[in-house]
């Protein structure tokens, strides 16, 4: 049997798939149906409830423009029924930073929120740190 991780991050893994594949109907399953949820694209306001987080995904999805996302570097972290996943997101051009949260409904875990927003350029941020300890 699996451990509590392992499972969050096939959840974790699953909503990556259902991004990469613009399958809406699996993106719509793998959300939170008991609970309140909630998500912010990058630079988008907070979308709050069911209808217009679902209605965020759809039109991404089924946009020719949404963009091509890779999921790295997840962990997972389970605190009883309720879990997260801090990742990086691998985009053409750009990496952002997300956090996933998760709760278990039924003996699944399903998504509760979302956030993602950009990360400063890695090689600017060793060069900043750099500069720091030159510095200091």
């Amino acid at each position: 049997m699996p451990s509590p991780e392992v499972e969050v991050l096939s959840a974790n893994e699953a909503f990556y798939e259902a991004f990469a594949k613009r399958d809406v109907a699996t993106m719509e399953n793998l959300w939170s149906e008991r609970n309140d949820i909630a998500c912010v694209h990058p630079g988008w306001d907070a979308l709050l409830g069911r209808h217009k987080v679902l209605g965020s995904w759809r039109a991404i999805l089924m946009s020719p423009e949404a963009p091509e996302v890779v999921c790295a570097e997840a962990k997972a972290h389970v605190l009883g029924d309720v879990a997260f996943v801090v990742c990086n997101e691998v985009l053409p051009g750009g990496e952002l930073c997300a956090t996933n949260l998760f709760v278990r409904e039924a003996g699944q875990w399903k998504l509760l929120h979302h956030h993602a927003g950009p990360v400063a350029n890695r090689v600017e941020v060793v060069a900043t740190k750099t500069a720091s300890k030159v510095l200091n």
